[in-house]
């Protein structure tokens, strides 16, 4: 069972190229980059991740990357079971 859900943010864990969203050339995508999961494709093999600016939100790429390839990031701690 995945922990991986549509919303999450995740952090690139390599470095990925791609291409420009809605425009010509090539970018590099870089290990550290955050970016949004959007859809889940095979079953889990892979993942479409939108990356877009902070300052106005505007998406620069869409990639599909397999979940090896980056880590889901949180924002709250998991509560343990007192013991």
């Amino acid at each position: 069972m995945s922990d991986i859900k549509l919303n999450d943010f995740i952090a690139l864990t390599e470095d990925i190229k791609a291409t420009r969203f809605l425009e010509e050339g090539e970018i590099l995508l870089r290990r550290g980059l955050v970016g949004t999961i959007v859809e889940e494709l095979g079953h889990g093999e892979a993942y479409e991740i939108e990356f877009s600016r902070d300052t106005d939100g505007q998406a620069y790429a869409m990639v599909s990357v397999e979940p090896e390839k980056f880590m889901v990031l949180h924002n709250e701690p998991v509560e343990l079971a007192a013991g």
